[in-house]
C-alpha cells in the first residue's frame, strides 16, 4: 500500500492542476445536487417490524391518511382559580378553538368543553384543545408553525394562561453554521498556525478539509431527495468530516514538512509523506469507516443510514488527504515551511516543543505505577455516572419554553401521563375493545382509559390509555410491557403511540449495544495485533478505549441527565439521553481512539524495532508523535465543542461526549496511561506468540518505503519559494 500511495502522491503533486480541478468539479456538482435535488429530512424515529410501528401503519389504513398526523396540545388555565367552564372563560375558550381550527394547514382543533368528549381538569380550572395537522411534523411549514405559536401567545393576553406543547409546536432542527461552530473552526485554524508556524500552510490544511466536508455533507443533503434521512445526519457528517479532514491533512503535511527539513525537494517530500503518513491515514480511515458501517449490526435502519452517511464523509476525507493535499502542496512549494526555514537548506530538526514531550515521557515512564494508577483512577471516577445513564427517544422541552410550561400545566391539572398517551389498536372486530379497555384499567400505573373509538368501517377501534407517570419514566416503560403481556395470545391487538415507539427503539438499541461493543473491541484487538505484532499492546489499547468510553458517557450523563454544570454547555433541559447517543459515540470514539493509538505507539514500535531499549523506545516514539497527536486532538476537540453551545437537542450531547472523549483519550489515556503501562510491561509489550507469526505485517508507517527511497542529500540554500 505504501508504494501505491507514494505513486499516487507523486502523481497528484505533478498533475496538481488536474487534481484540483476534478475536486472542484465534484464540489460544484454536489452544490448543484443540493440546490435542485435535495428534499426534507425527517425527525421521527421508528423501526420497521416493531409492534408500535406496524400499528401506526395500520392506523393510517383503518382510520384514513392523516390519522397519524402531527398534533399539538393547547393548554388553557384560569389565572384566578375560577372555573374555566364559566360563561366568560368558556367564551374565550370557544373563540380560541375557532381561531385555531381556521389556521393554515390545521385539520381540526378539538373543543375541550364539548360534552361528548370533554378535556377539562377535575378542578375545572384548566382544559386543553388538541390541534391536529394532516401531515407529519416535518411537513408543517415554518409559517404555519409560526402562526400557531403567535395565536397561542396572543390568546395568553386575554386573561387566560395559554401554553402549547406537542410535536406540531416544535421547531425543526437547527441549521449548520452557528457562531459557536465558527469559533471552533477559528480555534482549529489558530492551532494549525501555531503548529506549522505558517499561516499559508494552516489555511491550506483547513481549506482542503472544508472542501472534503462540503462534498460529503452536500452529497448527503442531495440524497434527501431520494431517501428519508434523519435531520441530524448532515450535522453529524459535517462535525465528523471536518474534524477528521483537518487531522488527516495535518498528519500528511507534518510529514511533508519533516522531509523538506531533511533536504528533500517538495515533490519527493510530498510523495514520501503520502506513502508513509498517508498509509497511517488510510488505515485510520478504514478503521473509522468499519466502526461507523458496523452500526448496521443494531438492525435499526435510521441508525444504519446515519452510520453509512458518516462513513462516506470519512472516505471523502481520506481521498482528499491523499490526493488534494499533495496537489495543493505542489502549489505552495517550500512555503509549507516557516519563512525563516525556507532558504536554509537541509535541517535535521526544528525546535517544536519536543523537549517538553521527551521530559514528559521520561517522567511518566519513571513513575509508571503512580502515573498509571492516577490516570485510571481519574477516568474511573468520571465514569461513575455512566452506570445510572438512562436513554429515551422522548426528550424534555427546553426549560422556560412554552412547551415546558404547557407540560407543567398538564402535569399539575391532569397528571404527568397526559403528555404521553398510549394507544391500543384493536384490529378486526372492535366489539372486544371494551373488554380490553377494562383489562388495561386494572394494570398498575394507569391513570385513565378513554372509551374505545371505532373507525367508520367498523373493523377497528382505538383505545387511549393515560399513564400515571411521565412518558420517559421507568414506570411508563414497565406499563407498556405489562400491557403487551396482558394482550399476549390475542391477535390484532397492538400497543403504540409516541411513547411506545420510544420504548421499542430504546429497547432495540440497548439490546444491540453489547453486540456492537463486542464488535468494535474485537476489531480493535485484531487491528492492533496486526499493526504492532503484539498481544499486550492491543490489550492496553482496548482497555484505554473502554476507559475513554466510560468517562465520556459518564461526564455526559452528569451534565445532561443530572444537570451538573448544565449552564456551562448551555443545556436547556435535563433528562434521559437520546437513545441513539451511546452507540453513535462508541462508534466514532472507537475510530478516533484507534487513530491516536496507531500514530503514537507505531513510533514507539519503530524505535524498538531498531534496537532501542523498551523504555527509551517509549520516550523516543512519544517525543516524535505526541506533538502531532496533541495538535490533532486539540483541533478535533475544538470542532466537536463548537457544536455544543448552539447545537440542537439531538446533536448537543453527542458533540459534548465526543469532545470530552477526545480530550480524555488524548491527554490521559494516550499521554499518560499508555506510556506508563508499556513502561511497566517492558520488553514483554512487544511479544508475539510463535503460533501467530504467520500474521501479515501492516506497515502503517511506510518504513519499507523509506528503505527503498534513498536519503536526500542536502540541498543548497534556496533563495525563494518554488
Amino acid at each position: 500500500m505504501a508504494t501505491f500511495l507514494h505513486r499516487l502522491g507523486l502523481g497528484a503533486f505533478r498533475h496538481r492542476l488536474l487534481v484540483t480541478a476534478v475536486w472542484l468539479v465534484v464540489l460544484l456538482a454536489t452544490v448543484a445536487g443540493t440546490i435542485f435535488l435535495s428534499g426534507k429530512t425527517v425527525s421521527t424515529f421508528s423501526i420497521p417490524g416493531q409492534e408500535s410501528t406496524t400499528a401506526l401503519h395500520l392506523i393510517d389504513e383503518r382510520f384514513g391518511d392523516g390519522a397519524n398526523g402531527a398534533t399539538a396540545q393547547v393548554v388553557m388555565a384560569t389565572t384566578d382559580g375560577s372555573p374555566i367552564t364559566g360563561r366568560a372563560n368558556a367564551a374565550k375558550v370557544a373563540a380560541l378553538v375557532a381561531q385555531l381550527g381556521k389556521l393554515p394547514g390545521v385539520a381540526s382543533a378539538s373543543n375541550p368543553l364539548d360534552p361528548q368528549a370533554p378535556t377539562v381538569a377535575q378542578d375545572r380550572t384548566a382544559a386543553y384543545s388538541t390541534v391536529t395537522y394532516p401531515v407529519v411534523a416535518t411537513e408543517i411549514t415554518d409559517d404555519q408553525r409560526a402562526q400557531l405559536l403567535d395565536t397561542v401567545a396572543a390568546a395568553g393576553r386575554s386573561g387566560l394562561t395559554v401554553e402549547i406543547t406537542g410535536e406540531a409546536s416544535q421547531e425543526n432542527a437547527a441549521d449548520i453554521g452557528g457562531p459557536a461552530e465558527a469559533i471552533g473552526v477559528v480555534v482549529a485554524l489558530l492551532v494549525l498556525a501555531l503548529t506549522y508556524g505558517s499561516l499559508v500552510t494552516a489555511g491550506m490544511n483547513l481549506l482542503t478539509a472544508v472542501v472534503g466536508v462540503g462534498i460529503g455533507a452536500l452529497g448527503i443533503t442531495t440524497l434527501t431527495g431520494f431517501v428519508d434521512l434523519q435531520s441530524t445526519t448532515p450535522i453529524l457528517a459535517v462535525m465528523l468530516g471536518l474534524a477528521v479532514g483537518i487531522d488527516y491533512a495535518l498528519f500528511i503535511v507534518t510529514r511533508h514538512r519533516q522531509e523538506l527539513l531533511h533536504g528533500r525537494t517538495p515533490e519527493d517530500a510530498a510523495a514520501l509523506a503520502v506513502g508513509t503518513a498517508g498509509s497511517a491515514v488510510v488505515t485510520a480511515g478504514i478503521t473509522v469507516v468499519i466502526a461507523l458501517a458496523g452500526l448496521a449490526v443494531a438492525g435499526v435502519p435510521f441508525l444504519t443510514e446515519m452510520g453509512i452517511a458518516a462513513a462516506c464523509t470519512i472516505v471523502v476525507a481520506v481521498l482528499i488527504a491523499i490526493t488534494l493535499v499533495p496537489a495543493v502542496l505542489g502549489f505552495i512549494g517550500r512555503r509549507a515551511l516557516p519563512r525563516k526555514l525556507r532558504s536554509s537548506g537541509a535541517v535535521a530538526s526544528v525546535s517544536d516543543g519536543r523537549g517538553f514531550y521527551k521530559g514528559w515521557a521520561a517522567a511518566v515512564t519513571r513513575h509508571r505505577v503512580v502515573s498509571l494508577l492516577l490516570a485510571v483512577a481519574v477516568l474511573a471516577v468520571v465514569s461513575i455516572p455512566f452506570f445510572s445513564m438512562r436513554t429515551s427517544l422522548i426528550q424534555p422541552p427546553a426549560e422556560g419554553s412554552t412547551q415546558a410550561k404547557a407540560q407543567e400545566l398538564i402535569a399539575r391539572h391532569f397528571g404527568p401521563g397526559f403528555s404521553g398517551p398510549l394507544l391500543v389498536l384493536v384490529d378486526g372486530s372492535p366489539a372486544r375493545a371494551t373488554t380490553l379497555a377494562q383489562q388495561v384499567q386494572g394494570l398498575d400505573d394507569v391513570a385513565l382509559v378513554a372509551p374505545p373509538t371505532p373507525n367508520q368501517a367498523g373493523d377497528a377501534a382505538l383505545i387511549t390509555v393515560i399513564p400515571a407517570s411521565e412518558p420517559d419514566s421507568a414506570s411508563t416503560v414497565d406499563l407498556v410491557h405489562a400491557m403487551r403481556d396482558s394482550f399476549e395470545g390475542q391477535d390484532g391487538v397492538y400497543v403504540t403511540g409516541q411513547t411506545a415507539v420510544s420504548v421499542d427503539v430504546s429497547q432495540k438499541l440497548e439490546d444491540a449495544l453489547p453486540r456492537y461493543l463486542i464488535l468494535v473491541v474485537g476489531l480493535a484487538l485484531v487491528l492492533l495485533i496486526l499493526v504492532f505484532r503484539s498481544i499486550l499492546v492491543p490489550v492496553v489499547g482496548v482497555i484505554g478505549f473502554l476507559l475513554t468510553i466510560g468517562s465520556a458517557l459518564g461526564a455526559t450523563t452528569a451534565v445532561f441527565q443530572w444537570g451538573w454544570l448544565q449552564q456551562v454547555v448551555n443545556a436547556e433541559t435535563t433528562g434521559p439521553l437520546l437513545s441513539l447517543s451511546p452507540i453513535i459515540v462508541i462508534g466514532i470514539l472507537f475510530g478516533l481512539a484507534m487513530d491516536y493509538q496507531v500514530f503514537l505507539v507505531s513510533r514507539m514500535h519503530e524505535a524498538h524495532a531498531h534496537g532501542v531499549s523498551p523504555r527509551d523506545a517509549i520516550v523516543t516514539g512519544f517525543r516524535q508523535a505526541a506533538p502531532v497527536v496533541v495538535a490533532a486532538a486539540t483541533i478535533m476537540f475544538s470542532v466537536f465543542a463548537g457544536f455544543v453551545p448552539e447545537g440542537n437537542d439531538t446533536i448537543k450531547p453527542i458533540a459534548f461526549a465526543l469532545a470530552l472523549g477526545i480530550l480524555f483519550d488524548a491527554l490521559i489515556v494516550r499521554m499518560i496511561a499508555v506510556p506508563a503501562a508499556l513502561g511497566l510491561i517492558g520488553r514483554a509489550a512487544w511479544w508475539l506468540p510463535r503460533w501467530l507469526s504467520w500474521l501479515p505485517v501492516l506497515d502503517v508507517e511506510g518504513t519499507a518505503l523509506e528503505r527503498k527511497v534513498p536519503d536526500a542529500s542536502p540541498e543548497p540554500p534556496v533563495p525563494a519559494a518554488r
